[in-house]
């Protein structure tokens, strides 16, 4: 456990180093502040567009609005930004050899991927609060109410699904070869599920629909319970692509 800790503190202190935690947190603070401030401008942008003969009315703008355009940026960016931040975690070190040192010292091969997907999880969870309090606070100024219902429950689906991304972009690291093959992987993974998402048979068992639905929940015309089974599914998904790439990762030639 001591040596987990430790190592986990060394990754933190990377990402700080990288400047991954001013990426993520600042891009993710201009989402949040982004979002509300889009939803209640959009009318008057809309407005001042002039097409000839097209008469443009746009309602005004309400709450939901600005959680509509929250969503729609994580959903979009925030995983794109999930991919580039965290896509060379682990193939960035193999390809260097940084961690053959350490790993001759007696370091523990499952403690890499562990130690790596909770330093990535914290800078995600930190990341996304961050935006989910800008946002919530900001969309209170504007509109005077920013309560939702499910909200919480929302956000809980968009975070797990993060966790899951990094989990099979360590996967996806330790099985392909090459600085940038586990991010290959892992988007040509995503691309699949976001296919075969099509089908609804297949949704409700797919983790992309915990990245689909958060507006629906807000609005209830998604139930909770719903969800349960994709939330179950990707939980199970997160710890089989960590356990496999311990398994990879212990094979895997130096």
């Amino acid at each position: 456990m001591r040596v987990y800790i430790a190592f986990t503190k060394k990754e933190i202190v990377e990402q700080i180093r990288t400047y991954k935690w001013l990426i993520v947190i600042s891009v993710f603070f201009l989402f949040g502040m982004m979002s509300p401030l889009l939803a209640k401008l959009m009318p008057d942008i809309m407005s001042g567009m002039k097409v000839e003969g097209i008469k443009i009315e746009i309602p005004e703008p309400v709450v939901m609005d600005a959680y509509a355009q929250f969503f729609k940026n994580f959903t979009q960016m925030g995983i794109l930004i999930l991919l580039l931040v965290f896509g060379g975690t682990l193939s960035n070190e193999l390809m260097k050899g940084t961690l053959i040192n350490i790993l001759a010292k007696g370091l523990p091969r499952p403690t890499v991927i562990l130690s790596k997907f909770t330093a990535s999880v914290i800078l995600w969870t930190v990341g996304l609060l961050v935006a989910v309090t800008t946002t919530y606070g900001y969309a209170f100024y504007l509109f005077g109410d920013a309560s939702v219902p499910n909200f919480v429950f929302s956000i809980f689906c968009l975070w797990l699904f993060g966790c899951f991304l990094i989990a099979l972009i360590l996967l996806s690291s330790a099985l392909a070869n090459g600085t940038f093959g586990g991010l290959i992987l892992s988007v040509i993974t995503l691309v699949v599920l976001l296919l075969i998402s099509i089908s609804p048979k297949v949704a409700k068992f797919n983790p992309i629909t915990l990245t689909s639905k958060n507006l629906d929940l807000l609005k209830e015309s998604v139930n909770v319970n719903d969800l349960y089974l994709p939330v179950a599914i990707t939980a199970v998904l997160t710890i089989v692509a960590l356990y496999l790439a311990i398994l990879l990762f212990r094979r895997k030639k130096m």
